[in-house]
């Protein structure tokens, strides 16, 4: 770290003795404020006050020239991309001007001195000052001098020189530390009940209402004991009505996998001149590993780092992951935002706690082993542009890299395919909603404020929050860029982390179907439908499939051991039935899967996608164990350990 008493590296130190008159007189309020001072010489006409500052603090003019056309470029000022460029340290670049103003500099602040009043949280987005309270003296204003301003400053304290004894110089990311600091245990709990207290009907705080509880008992007591009753009918009956549940399951891959219109999207032309700030967020948790493969991959993004705000959420007692992230001496578009310990422990509470330090227009969400094209975010701000206002999130396709390392992860790739090529493309082309998966999602930043953000008590945050936003009136479209992310390779792995999202599955099953009256209302029947058929189908399907499998092993005994002649018609109406359901669900989701993916993706499949009946038999049993968690640890986030990947793919091409 440079001292902060140096001036930033690629500058010309001026000496002690000259002060700030150099900049003071670029400014005529100085000479009305000191008709007497001796005029020095002017700058070139053509500059700025902004340009000049930085002449003065030693900065070379090809450098200044060189930030100049970059500012113009990128719709930023001079200063911005003085201090994004990389090769500037910030605290020795606040510390000269300091020096220049001879007042004191603060790198560090403790946030034990700052107050958390209200509106503290502005700083987190536009730092420019702070109250610094002293036990044993007076108090301090530490504020970030804008450099096109440091003539009026001057010429203010020539004016009023008293004013310097209560001024000090601080960084951005000093106030920011301290701010984040200082509100934290505040913010933690507005972040866990916020979207409780605003609107409880959205929030899987509660896992289940009293009326849900007892509609769910009655229906099940009334089904067993009519069935022991009255056998010989209900049976069938009861038979009948689970296999054309899990039927209806498949129509929407079904519709998905038949050939479409694929949309016309406006030709692909990024957005010229200037561009927003660009928030991404990245929640991190036991990844001290994965650090660098992480900051190399977001720093391959192509966006102007001025405009990038990237904030690694982590858990505040996780210090090796904290710990890794610092010794990589981060550039200065980066933030590492720590989360205080807080029940529940999740993901979305963790980017919740973030979002109210997010200064972008747009926010993407990825993961820690994901490895996104380099242009998403420009396509995705493509899009906002050209998109209606109630366009609120986009999600870019995630591709699995490591299909080609067992049976699992080349199943899992199929079904990511399925998904994210397949699925979510066709739901959007007809205005359905979207289940958003967990990474790869970019929101308007302000449309995710007015929602609430993430439900911190819902651990398959993302879907929820896609269904939440179509309840509301807004809409999700998918993007072309993908993301390249690995699949995991071990069985105890995989089962953690299916058993969690079917948990969330059902978590926000039940919060949608507390009141099926409303929720119908607000999404309209079209959205209704593939709200039951998306998420309710998806549960039916994997926690009946053991069933179907003994509805068919019944049916093949009795076509054994019975003469065709006698079997009633039912029995064989239902077998067939059946059988439709268990291999129709295999073909769709072959067909669907493989069908979306490239020639070289289904050439490393191989053999693999022999596996996929023992896939969604291990689905089963993770919906089923989901279904038990639900009722004894309903909030338990089961970590998805990660590793750095072995041979990191180019990410370039478009889906």
């Amino acid at each position: 770290m440079t001292d902060a008493g140096e001036y930033p590296p690629g500058t010309a130190g001026t000496s002690e003795d000259a002060h700030w008159g150099k900049v003071v007189s670029l400014n005529r309020q100085q000479t009305a404020a000191d008709p007497g001072a001796q005029p020095q010489q002017e700058p070139e006409p053509e500059a700025s006050d902004e340009e000049a500052a930085l002449l003065a603090l030693g900065f070379s003019k090809p450098f200044v020239s060189q930030m100049k056309d970059r500012s113009r470029k990128n719709g930023t000022t001079l200063e911005q991309e003085v201090l994004y460029c990389g090769t500037v340290d910030h605290d020795a670049y606040y510390g000269a001007i300091a020096r220049a103003f001879r007042l004191p500099f603060i790198a560090t602040i403790d946030h034990s001195t700052v107050q958390d009043i209200p509106y503290l949280d502005t700083q987190l987005i536009t730092p420019k000052q702070v109250r610094i309270t002293h036990r044993n003296r007076a108090p301090q204003m530490a504020i970030v001098p804008e450099v096109a301003r440091l003539a009026e400053l001057s010429a203010l304290l020539l004016r009023l020189p008293e004013l310097a004894r209560g001024l000090a110089i601080t960084t951005p990311s000093a106030i920011r530390d301290a701010v984040w600091a200082t509100g934290s245990a505040r913010r933690v709990r507005q972040t866990v009940s916020d979207l409780f207290d605003r609107e409880p009907k959205f929030s899987a705080r509660i896992v289940a209402t009293g009326g849900q509880g007892v509609l769910a008992g009655c229906l099940v007591t009334s089904l067993v004991a009519a069935c022991l009753v009255e056998p010989g009918i209900l049976v069938p009956l009861t038979h009948a009505t689970l296999s054309s549940v899990y039927l209806s399951a498949l129509s929407l891959r079904i519709w998905a996998s038949l050939p479409q219109k694929r949309l016309r999207h406006p030709p692909e032309q990024w957005p010229d001149g200037p561009l927003p700030v660009y928030t991404v967020m990245v929640a991190l948790y036991r990844e001290a590993g994965m650090v660098s493969q992480l900051v190399a991959n977001l720093e391959r993004l192509e966006w102007p780092r001025a405009r990038l705000d990237v904030k690694l959420v982590c858990e505040a007692d996780d210090r090796e992951t904290v710990e890794a992230l610092k010794a990589l001496r981060l550039p200065a578009h980066f933030e590492i935002v720590e989360v205080p310990p807080h029940h529940p422990r999740t993901k979305p509470k963790a980017l919740t706690y973030a979002l109210a330090g997010a200064r972008g227009e747009f926010l993407a969400v990825y993961d820690a082993e994901d490895r996104p094209h380099p242009q998403q975010l420009l396509e995705a701000c493509a899009r906002f542009r050209v998109s209606e206002a109630q366009v609120a999130c986009l999600q870019a396709p995630l591709i699995i890299a490591n299909l080609s390392d067992n049976a699992l992860s080349g199943v899992f790739a199929i079904e990511y395919a399925a998904l994210f090529r397949g699925l979510l493309p066709m739901l959007s082309r007809h205005d359905m909603p979207l289940p958003l998966g967990g990474t790869s999602n970019h929101f308007r930043t302000h449309i995710l404020r007015e929602v609430g953000g993430w439900d911190p008590f819902n651990v398959t945050e993302d879907a929820d929050l896609g269904l939440r936003l179509y309840r509301l009136g807004y809409r999700s479209q998918t993007l072309r860029c993908q993301t390249l992310e690995d699949a995991p390779v071990s069985l105890n792995i995989w089962t953690g982390q299916r058993t969690r999202w079917f948990k969330g599955w059902l978590q926000t099953w039940l919060v949608l179907t507390r009141n099926p009256v409303e929720t119908a209302r607000q999404m309209g029947t079209r959205g209704t439908l593939a709200f039951h058929l998306l998420v309710g189908g998806m549960l039916a399907s994997a926690l009946l499939h053991p069933l179907m499998l003994v509805f068919i092993a019944v049916g093949i005994t009795r076509l054994a051991t019975e003469p065709l002649a006698t079997l009633p018609t039912v029995v064989l109406a239902l077998f067939a039935l059946d059988c439709l359901n268990v291999i129709g669900s295999y073909m769709i989701f072959l067909k669907l899967g493989m069908g979306s993916m490239i020639g070289q993706e289904r050439r490393r499949i191989g053999w693999r996608w022999l596996a996929v009946p023992m896939y969604w038999f291990m689905s089963s049993y993770a919906a089923w164990k989901a279904l038990n968690e639900l009722r004894t640890n309903p909030f338990f986030w089961k970590k998805t350990p990660h590793q750095a990947s072995k041979k990191p793919t180019v990410n370039s091409a478009r889906v």
